[in-house]
């Protein structure tokens, strides 16, 4: 558990400061792993709407990290967690999103693999990670793998970084806020973090706290549909995923590519080939979509072409009475081409669920009286908002004529 001689920060446009005390962390920032997360943008497609949403992954973890460092200013988490513990818990922080491939989530619908079972192989198997972190101990590495697939090992732990409210979510609204310079995703961090205790071991925030909770909540609603979800998003990410789409059939059928497409060839062939997996980022991405517009298949093309010069796609409500439009549309393409001009998306979001039953996916009020109760409970806001049910959006994109 050594700590430096002299106390490293990160300039940081949310915190003023993110603060560096541990030999460990450090080491960790300065891992080539870590640093590629400088080249894997946070909001993907939604740079395409909101201009100033270039920050990556990296300034993201790094937020994360900070803001569990300020977590272990709460008295009773410190009572917690051991030493170790604490480590355990800035070091899952700040390793959360380390195996997010290019473009963050396309990637993993195309390819069928997940961040938190790849970043928790790579802090297994990696050698750097793995040489930084067996230095505290042999089972170190293993723990913190632990804690991103919730094996419930340090059930306290998972609940703080992946759970309702925890440092994930709370580093990335009001982060994704500030770069879009959308007005939804202010947090009042400082109150969250002064009326959080731990009883039974379990995450409880006090009753006088439960507007901070709600205006969280709402902020987080707001943001997934009209920064998130917004279609324009969507609709360029849609075409990157086609693109995924047509460079993975044209893989399986042999056509000979110009580009270097090795690496998403090993990921196809075995997505558990970790060192192919670490260089597709989102600089080797846009290189290769770069290549591809000579390509001389000609689907491939007209994609990589839409995706660098924005031309974003059509859409328009999936719904009944738009079936007629719709088949008319698809009417427009050659068979061969449908399945890569058109999609049919559907998200959806609720303000806020309480009906699953695994640890941390409830948020609950620590009462005057010291019982323990729900958000549901105390919230007629977020009753209200629960009883309005689950949003969702279906939308049909289609490549404009």
């Amino acid at each position: 558990m050594k700590k430096l001689e002299k106390q490293q920060v990160f300039k940081d446009p949310l915190y003023g400061y993110i603060h560096v005390d541990f030999e460990l962390i450090k080491k960790l920032i300065d891992s080539s792993l870590f640093q590629r997360l400088r080249r894997v943008r946070q909001l993907s497609g939604v740079q395409m709407v909101f201009h100033g949403a270039e920050h990556s992954r990296f300034s993201h973890s790094l937020g994360v990290y900070e803001i569990a460092n300020r977590f272990l200013t709460v008295p009773d988490i410190k009572k917690a967690l051991s030493e170790r513990d604490k480590l355990v818990f800035l070091s899952a922080a700040l390793l959360h999103d380390i195996g997010h491939g290019a473009y963050s989530h396309a990637f993993e619908d195309i390819f069928g693999v997940n961040h938190e079972t790849i970043g928790a192989a790579l802090i297994i198997e990696n050698e750097e990670l793995r040489s930084i972190l067996d230095a505290i101990d042999k089972d170190f590495a293993w723990d913190i793998a632990s804690v991103l697939k919730k094996k419930n090992k340090f059930p306290l732990i998972e609940q703080l970084i992946s759970s309702q409210l925890d440092v994930d979510r709370l580093d990335y609204l009001e982060r994704d806020a500030y770069f879009t310079g959308a007005a939804y995703g202010h947090i009042d961090l400082d109150r969250l973090i002064r009326v959080l205790y731990i009883k039974d071991g379990q995450v409880v925030f006090k009753l006088s706290g439960i507007h901070a909770i709600e205006n969280y909540l709402i902020s987080r609603y707001h943001m997934y549909w009209q920064v998130y979800y917004h279609p324009v998003s969507r609709a360029y990410e849609v075409v990157l995923e086609k693109i995924y789409l047509r460079v993975k059939d044209l893989l399986l059928s042999g056509f000979k590519f110009e580009g270097n497409v090795d690496p998403l060839k090993r990921v196809i062939d075995n997505p558990n080939d970790l060192s192919s997996y670490i260089e597709i980022d989102d600089f080797y991405i846009n290189g290769l979509i770069a290549s591809f517009t000579k390509s001389k298949d000609n689907i491939l093309k007209e994609l990589s072409l839409d995706f660098l010069n924005r031309r974003i796609w059509g859409y328009i409500n999936d719904t009944l009475e738009n079936k007629n439009k719709i088949e008319e549309l698809k009417n427009y393409f050659k068979p061969e081409e449908l399945k890569y001009f058109t999609s049919h998306r559907t998200v959806e979001n609720s303000t806020y669920k309480d009906d699953e039953e695994k640890f941390g996916d409830k948020i609950y009020i620590l009462l005057d009286n010291g019982k323990i109760s729900t958000l549901k409970e105390q919230s007629k806001i977020i009753e209200s908002l629960m009883l309005s049910g689950t949003k969702t959006d279906p939308k049909f994109f289609y490549r404009k004529r």
